[in-house]
């Protein structure tokens, strides 16, 4: 599989190929921001979670380098947030059995 970005992600918990990962999605969901697609697509993810006959996989086109910035993020570098964010849509992925997640900046598939 080959981006446009050079610094696209994939990630594929179950580490089928993406190929085959991706044909076997039966829900789909591209979202702007990280949190975005437990948010918005949590019928297809709940939808799929546990199945082996239907498989949720979600697309960031955003890499989290503008996210807020109050907390223990307050000093964080547009850099840092980035690895945070990534890191973050890993364990989701991870832990919802999603098999692929792709963000466009830093893209998962989940």
């Amino acid at each position: 599989m080959q981006f446009h970005n050079p610094a696209a992600d994939v990630f594929i918990p179950d580490g089928v190929e993406p190929e085959a990962a991706l044909a076997r999605t039966t829900h789909l969901a591209i979202s702007a921001h990280q949190d975005d697609i437990e948010i918005m697509a949590y019928h297809g993810i709940a939808e799929c979670f546990g199945r082996k006959d239907k498989w949720f996989t979600g697309v960031v086109a955003t890499n989290g380098a503008g996210s807020p910035r109050s907390g223990i993020y307050g000093d964080s570098t547009d850099e840092e947030m980035q690895q945070v964010r990534l890191a973050e849509q890993r364990k989701a992925a991870y832990v919802a059995s999603t098999p692929a997640r792709s963000s466009s900046a830093s893209p998962v598939l989940r």
